[in-house]
């Protein structure tokens, strides 16, 4: 018993050294680095504290070798900027003035659902209301709306209340979304006639469908080089 309350003091110690000395961030703003060093740090201190016999110094030693490999990896990716991308990885942009990068998208593995929950994270409900979208590193998304999306209050232009909508996504990767048809009181034959009233003859030819029952169809082709 003694020697786990000694371990314990000796990791809550350590664990506190090393969080003031590298520094400490928001778990949203954790990279995976950061991630992973959290995890095998925990893991490491778990396994001396009831492994019986691993000494003191032992443990020591281990939280000061991951100490030094952890300060010398964040120098690293502060001082030489080359290797900040290779090592930590780049923010992604996914939309592009409006333009979905599907490169992107699945490079990232991202599908229009996540996409979605993440913009409305961010109080977006439309694709259309979006000019750029930034998948950061930490995997949060950064998101600069179009100008005609900005955030004014009615009251203080003195406009009228107006009803909000959803929006619906009819489309995606080419597929056509039933369920959502179905919420929007709508079938197939009608979204085939919207489109082609649009000059789409194909639901494959397109990336991104989306409905609101006050501004239509977003229309998003897919594009020929992907």
């Amino acid at each position: 018993m003694g020697m786990l309350i000694v371990k314990l003091i000796i990791g809550f110690v350590g664990l506190w050294i090393l969080t003031r000395l590298l520094g400490k961030k928001e778990i949203s703003n954790l990279t995976p680095f950061d991630f992973v060093s959290s995890l095998l740090l925990s893991d490491i201190v778990g396994e001396t504290l009831y492994e019986e016999e691993t000494r003191y110094g032992e443990l020591v030693v281990a939280l000061a070798v991951w100490f030094t490999l952890s300060y010398v990896f964040e120098k690293v990716t502060q001082y030489a900027k080359r290797l900040r991308g290779p090592l930590e990885g780049k923010p992604s942009i996914i939309i592009r003035n409006g333009e979905v990068d599907m490169k992107e998208m699945k490079s990232n593995k991202i599908d229009f659902e996540q996409l979605q929950v993440m913009l409305r994270q961010k109080d977006i409900f439309s694709l259309r209301e979006v000019a750029y979208a930034i998948f950061e590193t930490n995997g949060s998304l950064s998101v600069l709306k179009n100008s005609a999306y900005d955030e004014v209050e009615r009251g203080d232009l003195k406009l009228p209340e107006e009803e909000v909508h959803l929006s619906y996504c009819l489309i995606e990767d080419g597929k056509i979304n039933e369920d959502n048809l179905e919420q929007i009181g709508k079938d197939k034959s009608w979204l085939v006639r919207k489109l082609q009233e649009q000059g789409y003859d194909d639901p494959k030819d397109l990336i991104y469908a989306e409905w609101m029952e006050d501004k239509g169809l977003l229309i998003m082709r897919r594009n020929d080089q992907l």
